[in-house]
């Protein structure tokens, strides 16, 4: 009769811990369906946003073009060369800046997902 008192309360502790982690589960699963959801529209909208600017930097690319001809009077193949120049200087200095920003130094964990993505990526 003593040693099933015991048992008992270990058998009672033991469903009280596992009911709180399942608790817990529940509640992480449900913070992740959230974030999931919260990241894909988070990209979708990034997307979108993307081609948006794609069209406005193609509609500010033919502004200036028309600008360098019609203000300055300039030849079109004059025009398309500086507009195509200066998108060159712009691209360089932007990749610059970026692979600056980007430089290490990164955790090992990192650095092997981002070698398996590149390799996934490239068919390697």
């Amino acid at each position: 009769m003593a040693d099933s008192a015991p048992r008992s309360t270990s058998s009672r502790l033991a469903s009280l811990v596992t009911s709180v982690m399942d608790l817990h589960v529940r509640i992480a699963l449900q913070e992740a369906d959230r974030e999931k959801r919260r990241l894909i529209v988070g990209a979708l909208l990034m997307g979108t946003a993307l081609v948006l600017l794609s069209g406005a930097l193609l509609l500010a690319h033919g502004a200036a073009l028309l600008w360098l001809v019609q203000e300055w009077q300039w030849s079109w193949l004059a025009a398309f060369l500086i507009v195509g120049a200066s998108d060159l200087v712009l691209a360089g200095l932007l990749l610059r800046l970026g692979g600056q920003l980007l430089k290490g130094p990164y955790l090992p964990q990192t650095t092997a997902g981002i070698s398996r993505t590149t390799r996934t990526l490239l068919g390697r």
